[in-house]
């Protein structure tokens, strides 16, 4: 299947299977980088002395800053195209990792962690690579789209931790982390492919929404629109806890690994079996979408964490408790992330798409930040992580209910059911 991107200068054709490997590929690289940074909390620590909640300071202002930076390069994506977002973003992932082993004080550590390789992360993040993929795909197609790129992110993570684990046994844990950063630069080609991607390449709204609104808004009048809808507030609320959630495992779970006595290999193998089986889960969501309500599905996710949490904390903590756990995590972990696109897509169609999903990132983002410093807090402060894990369970309910008042019809459609 081909699609004409009339957002460059002149028409050219746009393969959709090039289009998802390009923004799949992005997805692996930034994602692959950022979620095996956990595998480093602890030398970093052991390098630095700088103390595990410094630490975790600093990666839970890199969970805050990919929020922050995402409805930023959705608003310049909408209006100019997403290649030169995601190029700026790709080079800052590459810079902020690299310089990570050169850091030996919180501040240094905020810096390449928390702004250069977050914020590069964010530009060239789910908001932008998601709007980009719908505004080239029919809407029959979104949901699996979605899966498809949303399952990038999870094959890099699944390929960089055993890639990390295996350099740092060979060179030690700077060349790892460095060798990561030249990696990132490699998806700068995919960047070119989606360079024309811009709002004027949106395909028509879902059924019901109202095409002459979304023709003719200003971005700050659809984020206007998008934050007096309760739905869409509700949708954010409930992402908010899915980044709390990402978070934790994503930075803490090798340490929890730790403090079970097992040994670091199988905390690594744990992160990559979590992205493999969520390639797994962001398939199976990418299919539920077009059988399903997406608001039900995303309550169904939540609820499954708080349920995984609770046997996990219940079980005993062999290595093979600890793998399983991380599976069944791995199918919930962020296929979150199809659903929430595919509302926001549903509610306000695909114009200003990349901005108004990155509001609903820097909520999710905003829960990240808390994940992941809250953690390294928590565990200075009794010496596990249980509190932490009886938060994600009450979180996680919470979440469930909260999608459910979502009214999933187009907003349009909404209002012309009130006037009725």
């Amino acid at each position: 299947m081909t699609l004409t991107d009339p957002g460059s200068r002149g028409a050219r054709a746009v393969p959709f299977a090039l289009v998802l490997l390009a923004a799949g590929g992005i997805f692996a690289v930034t994602m692959g980088a950022r979620q095996s940074m956990g595998l480093f909390l602890s030398v970093i620590n052991t390098t630095t002395g700088l103390g595990l909640a410094s630490i975790s300071l600093a990666f839970g202002v890199g969970q805050l800053c990919w929020g922050l930076t995402q409805p930023l390069a959705g608003i310049v994506a909408d209006r100019y195209g997403a290649g030169r977002v995601l190029l700026t973003g790709l080079v800052l992932v590459a810079i902020g990792t690299a310089l990570v082993p050169l850091m030996t004080t919180t501040l240094g550590l905020i810096f390449a962690i928390g702004i250069l390789a977050a914020g590069g992360a964010g530009f060239a993040g789910p908001s932008v690579l998601l709007a980009s993929a719908a505004r080239l795909t029919p809407p029959g197609r979104r949901g699996m789209a979605s899966g498809i790129v949303n399952a990038g992110g999870s094959f890099g993570q699944f390929v960089f931790v055993p890639i990390a684990q295996g350099i740092t046994a060979l060179a030690g844990w700077a060349a790892s982390i460095q060798s990561m950063a030249a990696i990132v630069l490699l998806a700068l080609p995919a960047a070119w492919v989606l360079r024309g991607v811009a709002a004027t390449t949106a395909t028509p709204p879902s059924p019901g929404a109202s095409a002459a609104v979304e023709k003719t808004e200003t971005t700050r009048q659809a984020i206007g629109r998008a934050m007096r809808d309760p739905s869409y507030r509700l949708l954010a609320a409930g992402f908010f806890v899915c980044g709390f959630h990402v978070a934790f495992i994503a930075t803490h779970l090798p340490g929890v690994v730790a403090a079970c006595q097992l040994s670091a290999s199988v905390g690594a193998w744990a992160l990559a079996i979590v992205g493999l089986f969520n390639i797994v889960g962001s398939f199976t969501m990418g299919w539920a979408i077009g059988r399903w309500r997406m608001k039900s599905l995303l309550a169904l996710v939540y609820s499954a964490r708080a349920v995984a949490v609770l046997v996990f904390l219940l079980s005993p903590k062999t290595e093979t408790v600890v793998l399983v756990f991380a599976a069944v995590t791995g199918l919930t972990y962020l296929s979150t992330v199809p659903p929430t696109a595919g509302l926001v897509a549903k509610f306000f169609g695909t114009r200003h798409m990349a901005t108004l999903f990155g509001f609903v990132m820097l909520s999710h983002q905003m829960g990240g930040f808390l994940g992941a410093w809250l953690g390294g807090k928590a565990f200075d402060w009794t010496g596990s992580y249980d509190w932490m894990w009886y938060a994600d369970i009450v979180l996680a309910v919470g979440a469930a209910l909260i999608n459910l008042p979502i009214r999933e019809v187009p907003l349009a459609s909404r209002a012309a059911m009130t006037r009725a």
